[in-house]
């Protein structure tokens, strides 16, 4: 199995507890869902929770327990849940597939593209699209924002991360690509 390191700075939120999980074969939505919660529920016993279940929402998402912000993303073969005792909410994104310069014309804008990716960045479209996606469920996770797309979250470079803002909330994200996947991990405080 392929996990991807993060570092998050210590100071900036409690450490994250971070677990993967493979998907079994067929790889399919059912063992995709069940190889989320696996990883959330060892997330959760890395980060000290006793209370190790987390049912959906009625719009989807996982509920964490309280006091313990967490966040599952998957691709086909890999699922990962991150769980950050005592902040507001933590959005993570894994992603396996290839962003074509379309989808990055559409989902980054202008100042994004020539700043973050090569030759002036060093972040790839996928490494950019997961940062989006992580900082989306971090910034929707809390509920104070209302409904929007993530694509119309704004990123810039900053000392250690990224900083992801929408209507003036910023969040930070770590991103990070290894063997073939992109990941990304938005703490909101």
């Amino acid at each position: 199995m392929v996990a991807v390191e993060l570092h998050v700075p210590a100071g900036v939120a409690p450490k994250p507890s971070i677990e993967f999980h493979p998907v079994p074969c067929p790889y399919g939505p059912v063992q995709q869902f069940a190889a989320g919660r696996r990883a959330a529920v060892a997330a959760l016993s890395s980060a000290g929770s006793t209370d190790r279940i987390v049912p959906r929402d009625p719009d989807g998402r996982p509920r964490f327990p309280r006091e313990f912000a967490g966040s599952i993303s998957h691709t086909q073969h890999l699922a990962v849940a991150v769980v950050v005792p005592g902040v507001e909410a933590v959005g993570v994104d894994i992603e396996d597939a290839t962003i074509s310069p379309r989808v990055a014309a559409f989902v980054l804008r202008e100042r994004e593209r020539r700043t973050l990716l090569p030759p002036g960045g060093e972040y790839t479209p996928r490494d950019l699209f997961a940062a989006k996606e992580a900082a989306f469920k971090a910034m929707n996770g809390a509920g104070t924002l209302g409904e929007f797309l993530f694509w119309r979250i704004e990123i810039s470079p900053s000392d250690d991360a990224l900083i992801a803002s929408y209507d003036g909330e910023p969040v930070p994200v770590w991103a990070r690509s290894e063997a073939g996947l992109s990941f990304a991990v938005a703490i909101r405080r």
